[in-house]
């Protein structure tokens, strides 16, 4: 779970690009398009345990949601969001439901720690998986591209914690102190030096670095 931060706000990925810094050098570059994002509800450590804001991120007609979840948009008294998420904040007092979060909570040159799903690749063998040796490709070999013995001499049962053929992609990752080389206040756009996980489009979250180390 990721620590409690001071700001956050929801984007998607737009993409990467490249752009001239101050003395000429090339920085590569990811586009988020955040917010407006608005405080749905504020949980405080005293009646929920935790301290949290709610966010409601890019607006969607009532005819694109189910009933239960038109049923909470309604008792909350705000108009309908397509994605809604909760991140963990230091103080609650800084927020009230209602409020609305743009991209000018971030200053140029902060550092931002971006959290998302990577890329998911499916089902993978072991070789592309965990980068294990095949083995010999000559006449006669029965590991080409088998896995070797998943035991131990004597052990009849596999041993706990073998890196075997699975699922590659698809987990939460959080990329730590990113810079943020640009805030473009009219189009809502943050600009932040490196890459981020996940495709064109993602659903990322953007917070105050925790460790903000310069």
């Amino acid at each position: 779970m990721a620590a409690p931060t001071t700001k956050a706000i929801l984007g998607r990925k737009v993409g990467m690009t490249q752009i001239f810094g101050e003395n000429g050098e090339i920085i590569p570059v990811t586009v988020i398009k955040s917010g407006p994002c608005l405080v749905l509800n504020v949980r405080t450590k005293e009646k929920n345990g935790y301290n949290a804001i709610q966010l409601g991120f890019e607006g969607c007609k009532e005819s694109k949601l189910n009933k239960p979840l038109l049923g909470i948009f309604k008792k909350l008294g705000f108009p309908p969001f397509k994605v809604i998420k909760e991140v963990r904040v230091v103080n609650t007092s800084d927020f009230v439901r209602g409020q609305e979060i743009k991209v000018d909570i971030f200053q140029e040159g902060e550092l931002v720690d971006v959290t998302g799903k990577s890329k998911g690749h499916g089902y993978t063998g072991h070789i592309k998986l965990w980068n294990f040796a095949r083995g010999r490709m000559s006449h006669g070999s029965k590991f080409h591209r088998r896995r070797a013995s998943i035991g131990a001499g004597g052990v009849q049962h596999v041993m706990k914690g073998q890196k075997m053929a699975g699922r590659w992609g698809n987990e939460t990752i959080t990329v730590q102190n990113l810079k943020i080389v640009k805030v473009d206040k009219e189009k809502d756009l943050i600009l932040v030096k490196g890459a981020v996980p996940g495709p064109v489009g993602n659903l990322l979250i953007i917070r105050k670095a925790v460790k903000d180390i310069k």
